[in-house]
Formats: C-alpha cells, structure tokens, sequence
C-alpha cells in the first residue's frame, strides 16, 4: 500500500501544489481530498485538514504541514535532504513549521504566486520547454566567456531550478517588504535585478512588451523611492524622477498611436481594425464575444477613440495641471475597457499605476479623502539629487530619442549615444512600445494531439487557450499563462519560425511533469504517448443562433497539418 496525502479539495493553493506533485511522484504516493477521503481517519478532525496536509504512511504513521511535506519529498530521487535536516538539525523544524503555518494561513495571497512556480520551470526550467541552462551553454558558445553586459542575469551564478526558484521566492520576499515600507529602496532595486535576470533566460516566453514596461517602470521607480529602513512617504519626492514616469506613459500610449499609423496597416487605416481585434486576440475574456457582435459603424467609432486616445490625450500629460488630470482619467478608463474585452495580463493594470503619476498630492488626498495625508513639501534631499538629475535628464533623452527613431529622425546616431542607447535596451531601461500594429484578421489555433498506435488521436487541452468550442472564455489576467500566449504568436506563422514548438512536442512525448504542468487536459495519464503532431483550425466566435442552440461560443473549421507526427527515435 503506497502513502497518501490528504488535503483541502476546496483550497485552489493545494489543488495547484498536489497536481505538481502527482506528477512527479506518479504512482508512488497516493492522493485524496479530504472531503471524499477524510472519514477514513476520523482521528482527524476537519479542521485539522483544513489548516494542512496530512501524509498517512503505509504503515499508519502520520505526519502534517511542513513534515508531510518533507516526507512527501522523500519520495523523490535525491530530494530526502530536506526531511534529514527536518529531523536532524536543531531549530529547522521549527522554522518549518512556522514558515507552514504562515503560509497557510495567507493561502489567497500565495495562491496567485504559486500559480508561477510551476510555469517558471515547465517553461525555462531543466526538464522545460526552453532550458535556461542550455540557453546560458549556448550563450557562451558564441560569445565567449561570461558575456555579463549582453546578458544581465543572476542565472550565471548557478543555472537550474533551484536558482529559479529562489529568485522567485525572493520577489515574493522583497515585495511583501516594499507594500509594508521596509527597505523599500533595497526592495525596488532588488525586484528589478531579479525580474531583469528572469526576462534575459525567458527567451521567447518572456519577450512581451509588458515585461520591457514592467522593467523600465521599476528602474524608474529608484528615482522616487526613499531610502532608509522604512521611511515616512510623505518626506519630498524626487521632480525629475515624477518627470521620468509622466514621459513614460506618454510615450507608452503616443508610440503605441504611432506604430498604428506607421505600420500601414489597412485595417487601421480604414477603420475596420476593431471589426477583428475582438475576436483574433489571443486571449479574449467573457465581454469579447458581446463586443464582436457590436453593429460596424459603432466599431469603426471605437476606432476613432482609440486614436484619439493613444494620439491626442498623450499631449495632456505635458499641460497644466487640470488638462494632465483629465488625461490621466481618459487613460485609465481606456485601460479599463482594454482589459474588460481581453485578458493582457498586468499591462492594464501597469499602465494605470503609471497613470497614478501625472495625479499630484493634493488631488490624491481629495480623491481618497485620507485625513493626515500630508503633502510634499519642498525638493527632493540634496545629498541624492547629484544623482537623480543626471539619470533622469539620460533616462529623458534616451525615451525622446526612441520617439524621433520612430520618424526616421535623425538617420544617424552618434557613436557615443549609440552605445549608451544600446546597453540601456540591454538592460530594458529603456524600450519601444506599440501593441497590434498590423492587426490580426484571422485566427488560427494549434490543437496538439497524441497517439498510441498513429491512427487513434487525442488532443492536449490548454488551461485557457481556445480549443473545446464549448469551454468558456476566462478570466485570467493580471496572471499570464506563457505557453497559452505563445501558441497564439506560433499559429500566426510555421513551427519553423518557432523553434521552442518542437522542444515541446519532445517534452509531451517524454512525459515531463513540468510541461505537462502547464497543460489543463493530459489525455495519457498512464504514459506518454509515442506519437506527437499538430493540426490548426481556423476559429470564429459563433453567431447569436448558434450559441443559444448549442452553447459553443466557436465555429472552427480544419485547415490542416501543422507539425507532422513525430516520435522520440525521429
């Protein structure tokens, strides 16, 4: 009789954290929620299930929290450590089981992060899509010893999983320290080393504008962060870092006006781009299919709006301060209605946080109505403003230079400006921006599927990607499934141009348990299958009729093959 681990089926942390673990310790540990298990022990009170987990050994010994864990890691190839240090070394269970403690009783918080773990390795992990490992192997090849400035990340120190998820966990760490206010200069600046050494190793799964955004506001953030072990933030802000972010956000919104227009595109051009936007982006949320069927003078209206919007309302940023506030609210609300219609994972959610900056203390203060708000008064300390003046005026110069490169102007840069600009793109202190440039007016989907025999095939189900026409649309955002969104850039184009497609069908055909941990539906629980191919359809969103009779939300239609049947000897 194999041990089996018991716990909370109502508790999506748990639920999230047992799948995991199923899949690496297949068959040698059992499973069960307590609520179909847990009258087995009656020992056991529910409320005991409830605050942890609980492994009950073959021969009836019982362990809970961090211990059960720990022996549930035992269980693993090399992983008993852990449980010998649990037993062995003073103070460790203690820490343990306190650190267990917390954590289950914040579970709604570590819920949304744990959700990461997993993706983190079953993407760029050892036994992942793309391995960070051979990726830095590669990296070397070419380049040549440690190439540290071309490739910033803390990675180089000791490639592997253990290294990931430590920086993982150490994110989580510093940003629970800066929502409380310690450190918080320390926290700012060590989020942005992190999250800069995970987007170098993400390679094509961290290669979205909101990751470029996300760094670029944190390093513009070390110019309004206070220093000390946990400072007043009321004390006087730096101007010119409030300066640094204003011209971000205006050239987030102007430049993504601008790759509108420059591209060409003839949807965007005749204002028919929303006529298809709806429906061909890759994750679209509950509000997309109402919002497709929207008559087409009201779209073409909406399109006026968004370049208005992106075009004009950029300009109130730079204007006094009742014409910068507004601009601020039509902004956000733009944002809002974006993320109403399709899940962009935290970009809407960044974009109005920038937005927060064109706002002043005293509006805030109004607006919240916080009594004891104190307001900044006076300059930033003079002991730090030798170095935000200098930064800030580059960081400036550099975005006003991305914004004339756009127009063709100047045709050359000098050599000097060059370099400094390219080491700041290295270290995405500095980006473009501009989403759907050229819009997308079809949309095909990659449905994966697997065979015993090469005649009988199954498909592979994402979590949230389009597949079952029948399956609802989601709500996920401001959580990104990686593997979801790159299979959407994949059908626009061939698994040629997409190298990582092929590691996964290896991966699928291995079996991995971390790749496979990306996945909703593994239609070969048992095994992996020897046979590996892909098929596209193209997807539209049913009419009004049809999902009233049938309750698909999709029409799709076969086009053919998209990667051929592959097996592990080929």
């Amino acid at each position: 009789m194999n041990p089996i681990l018991i716990y909370d089926g109502r508790c999506g942390f748990c639920v999230i954290w047992v799948d995991y673990w199923r899949q690496l310790t297949g068959e040698r540990v059992a499973y069960a929620p307590s609520q179909e298990a847990g009258w087995r022990y009656p020992e056991i009170s529910p409320d005991e299930f409830k605050r942890s987990v609980w492994l009950i050994d073959a021969d009836g010994k019982r362990a809970s929290g961090a211990e059960a864990v720990f022996r549930l890691m035992a269980h693993l190839p090399g992983k008993s450590w852990p449980l010998w240090l649990y037993e062995h070394v003073p103070a460790v269970a203690l820490v343990s089981e306190l650190c267990y403690r917390f954590i289950a009783q914040h579970r709604s918080f570590f819920y949304r992060v744990t959700r990461l773990l997993p993706q983190i390795t079953g993407l760029i992990g050892e036994r992942g899509i793309l391995p960070e490992n051979q990726y830095l192997d590669a990296v070397r090849s070419e380049y040549g010893g440690r190439p540290y400035w071309l490739f910033p990340t803390l990675a180089w120190l000791s490639p592997g999983d253990a290294l990931l998820h430590g920086m993982a966990w150490a994110g989580i760490a510093l940003a629970g320290m800066l929502v409380v206010g310690i450190l918080p200069m320390a926290s700012v600046i060590g989020l942005y080393v992190l999250y800069l050494s995970v987007d170098t190793i993400g390679q094509a799964f961290f290669s979205f504008q909101w990751d470029a955004l996300l760094l670029e506001a944190g390093f513009a953030a070390t110019l309004v962060t206070p220093f000390g072990l946990w400072p007043a933030f009321h004390k006087p802000t730096s101007r010119i870092g409030i300066c640094v972010l204003r011209f971000l956000v205006f050239r987030l919104m102007l430049e993504s006006g601008m790759v509108k227009l420059l591209s060409g595109d003839p949807t965007w051009r005749g204002l028919t781009a929303l006529n298809f936007h709806y429906e061909t982006q890759p994750l679209p949320t509950p509000i997309a299919w109402y919002a497709h069927h929207l008559s087409a003078p009201f779209q073409k209206l909406c399109v006026i709006g968004v370049f208005a919007v992106e075009l004009a309302v950029p300009f109130l940023f730079l204007m006094p301060r009742r014409l910068r506030i507004t601009g601020a609210w039509i902004t956000i609300v733009f944002q809002l209605l974006i993320a109403l219609t399709g899940n962009y994972t935290f970009f809407n959610l960044l974009a109005i946080v920038l937005c927060i900056s064109l706002f002043d203390d005293q509006y805030l203060q109004g607006l919240l109505r916080i009594r004891g708000f104190e307001r900044s008064r006076g300059p930033a300390p003079r002991r730090w403003r030798w170095v935000t003046i200098p930064v800030g005026v580059v960081l400036i110069g550099l975005g006003l230079l991305q914004l004339l490169t756009m127009l063709g102007i100047p045709r050359t840069i000098p050599e000097p400006v060059s370099s400094i600009n390219f080491q700041a793109e290295t270290f995405h202190i500095i980006n473009r921006y501009g989403l759907f440039a050229v819009m997308t007016t079809s949309r095909p989907e990659i449905i994966i599927e697997g065979s015993e025999d090469g005649q009988e095939w199954k498909a592979y189900e994402f979590k949230f990607k389009p597949g079952d026409v029948n399956r609802s649309l989601p709500w996920v955002a401001p959580y990104q499934p990686r593997l979801d969104w790159q299979m959407w850039f994949a059908a626009l184009s061939s698994y040629q141009d997409a190298p990582w497609f092929s590691n996964l069908a290896v991966r699928l055909l291995e079996g991995s348990p971390d790749v496979l941990g990306l996945l909703q539906k593994n239609p070969f629980p048992d095994k992996p299958p020897r046979f590996i191919r892909a098929v596209v359809y193209d997807y539209h969103f049913s009419d009004s009729p049809t999902r009233r009779s049938t309750g698909a939300l999709w029409t799709r239609r076969y086009l053919g093959s998209y990667f051929p049947a592959v097996n592990l000897r080929q």
